[in-house]
């Protein structure tokens, strides 16, 4: 009966253990995490804004650009945008700022990160739209 009794207690403490450290970890970012600070939303919006529709003829209009920072190094992610009738500076000033903002935010709550690094996926036109190309696995990680 002991035996039973101290499986059922290791069992209970490698859980306890499990959970506080999976707490303790952040989450990968998706297309859907919203970011932090309002700074980095209103920036963001206005990224997402810029892009528009990201309208194309062809994939040679599609262009990707990096959204945010990870506390480690490297965007959290990328984004399609279409150069059919744009020259994208604005887009990348945003995107710098953007970037900025989410580092400065990070340092400050002391905020860490998987240091998994995302790799910049390219860019198609599909359906008159710019959008990432999928990823090996099948995923889309379009934002």
């Amino acid at each position: 009966m002991k035996t039973s009794a101290y499986s059922a207690l290791l069992r209970a403490a490698c859980a306890s253990f499990l959970l506080h450290a999976a707490s303790a970890c952040g989450s990968a970012p998706t297309q859907n995490d919203a970011p932090s600070a309002p700074g980095n939303a209103g920036l963001l919006a206005q990224i997402q804004a810029e892009v528009g529709t990201a309208a194309c003829d062809s994939t040679q209009q599609c262009q990707t650009i990096a959204i945010g920072a990870k506390a480690c190094g490297g965007p959290e992610r990328y984004l399609a945008w279409s150069s059919k009738d744009y020259d994208g500076k604005k887009l990348k000033a945003l995107a710098q700022a953007q970037a900025e903002a989410s580092r400065k935010q990070q340092q400050a709550d002391g905020m860490m990160s998987t240091c998994s690094i995302v790799t910049d996926p390219g860019a198609t036109c599909e359906a008159g739209r710019c959008v990432l190309q999928k990823s090996a696995m099948g995923g889309n990680s379009a934002m």
